[in-house]
């Protein structure tokens, strides 16, 4: 025992020496690999496709998109056998919640970024059942008002909730023109939820979207996403500019009242009957405005007269989110409250507006190229081995004090997670291979031209060292 506590104190001493030895001089001590916990470094498209391949896997299995009796559970195949008792059957997930309308935008972005089949057939399966059950729902519904809600939701929307997003990822689906799509099919539900939006949601006197809860008149920053960019792409869809006028007067009159400048963010809740009116910066909720201006400029005209406007307000607000970011890649629950916990959708939304800014043009490469792929590894490590996404809020209503927001739970079964990673993941692709990353003296760089790797490495002067 003695000989070994001697050999042990003896090669404790050969360490001590060792790193005693190490010096400016002799080692390159800039070259020391950092302890990141998340990972860095530039991805390359096939890593994060990877990622993306097995939270599709996942989905697809916890979505079927059959339809089954409630009582006996058996499948209903014939639709002339649906009745009341007939309901789409239950998974992890819900078909036509908004949630799942935000994953049907993210997968079939997935399928535009990879070309892979299997992300446009996941939407597709699922916007036919939709298309394919909803006439003969309308005839049960109408004679017994008793149907499954989750079919009730294409039939006969209540809230923005219940529309926008899914009708969103139907017209999104319609303009990619792929033959095989049920365009004609999924037409009416489309009509149907613009209906809603455009004519029986509540709004303010002024027009803007707003609801009766949690007070009367409060504008929820959320229901920028949940309705705008349905408006916008109805632009789109059938030529008629009032659309694109809607869409561009909605986003400045949420901004009038949400929009904090001094923090470059928005605050969750207004209430029109409220003084002052307290600024809660809820992550996600900052997701869907980024993301709503990104939707409504990929679509609207650049020529028209809001266009600029709310090209600056997304600038903006990037600069803002930038700031906040942590060191690991996520954003915070509360965006400027460090002591809340760091959450995973906010961060893939952030990561898909930041890179899709970047690709679009919008924002800087150098700037925000890295606040981008930093994200990535933070979404890249919330996605466990089954294809679960970790660390996402749960459903979330609104509060006007911080502990609310704090404490709201996460769970790898909040389905809010899921369409921002495809998302993101379809987005980091498309940067990847559009722009220039590199690592330079370790760090990454975006840079406005392919730079070769035998001359990537600089030293602080500027001159080459390898």
């Amino acid at each position: 025992m003695r000989r070994l506590i001697l050999c042990l104190m003896a090669m404790a001493g050969v360490l001590t020496l060792s790193a005693q030895n190490v010096n400016d001089n002799n080692t390159p001590l800039h070259l020391m690999k950092p302890a990141y916990r998340v990972g860095y470094g530039v991805s390359t498209p096939e890593q994060v496709k990877q990622t993306m391949d097995v939270v599709l896997r996942y989905i697809d299995a916890e979505t079927p998109a059959m339809l089954v009796d409630k009582k006996t559970g058996e499948e209903v195949k014939d639709l002339k056998k649906a009745n009341v008792d007939t309901q789409l059957k239950q998974g992890g997930f819900r078909l036509t919640s908004y949630e799942w309308g935000v994953t049907y935008s993210g997968v079939l972005a997935a399928y535009k970024a990879t070309g892979d089949d299997a992300y446009l057939d996941y939407v597709k399966k699922r916007h036919q059942l939709l298309a394919d059950i909803a006439p003969v729902f309308r005839e049960i519904y109408a004679k017994d008002k008793a149907i499954d809600v989750n079919i009730r939701r294409v039939i006969d929307p209540h809230a923005l909730d219940d529309a926008g997003a899914v009708c969103c990822s139907m017209i999104k689906a319609t303009l990619m023109g792929n033959s095989q799509y049920p365009a004609t099919a999924i037409r009416p539900l489309i009509e149907n939820y613009a209906d809603y939006i455009m004519n029986r949601e509540y709004r303010l006197a002024d027009g803007t979207f707003a609801r009766i809860r949690p007070q009367k008149n409060t504008v929820w920053l959320d229901d920028m996403f949940m309705g705008i960019p349905t408006v916008a792409y109805m632009g789109v869809l059938t030529g008629d500019g009032k659309y694109f006028d809607e869409a561009a007067r909605q986003v400045l009159q949420f901004a009038q009242r949400m929009w904090v400048p001094e923090k470059g963010l928005f605050r969750h809740g207004w209430v029109e009957e409220m003084d002052p009116h307290p600024a809660f910066h809820w992550g996600r909720a900052n997701g869907w405005a980024i993301l709503t201006m990104c939707e409504v400029l990929d679509v609207l005209p650049v020529s028209h007269p809001k266009y600029g406007e709310i090209l600056n307000l997304l600038k903006a607000h990037a600069a803002g989110l930038a700031r906040l970011q942590q060191h690991d890649g996520f954003w915070h629950q509360l965006l400027d409250r460090n002591d809340t916990y760091l959450e995973s959708s906010a961060t893939a939304i952030y990561t898909y507006c930041l890179a899709h800014g970047v690709n679009q043009g919008w924002l800087d490469a150098k700037a925000y190229g890295p606040v981008a792929q930093l994200g990535w590894h933070a979404v890249a490590s919330s996605v466990n081995a089954k294809g679960q996404v970790e660390n996402v809020c749960v459903g979330t209503g609104m509060a006007f004090d911080p502990a609310f927001y704090a404490y709201r739970p996460t769970h790898v079964m909040a389905a809010h997670g899921y369409g921002p990673v495809l998302w993101a993941g379809a987005e980091m692709i498309n940067l990847l291979k559009r722009q220039h990353p590199k690592s330079n003296d370790s760090a990454v760089m975006f840079y406005d031209e392919e730079v070769p790797t035998n001359a990537s490495i600089f030293n602080y002067d500027g001159s080459t060292r390898y």
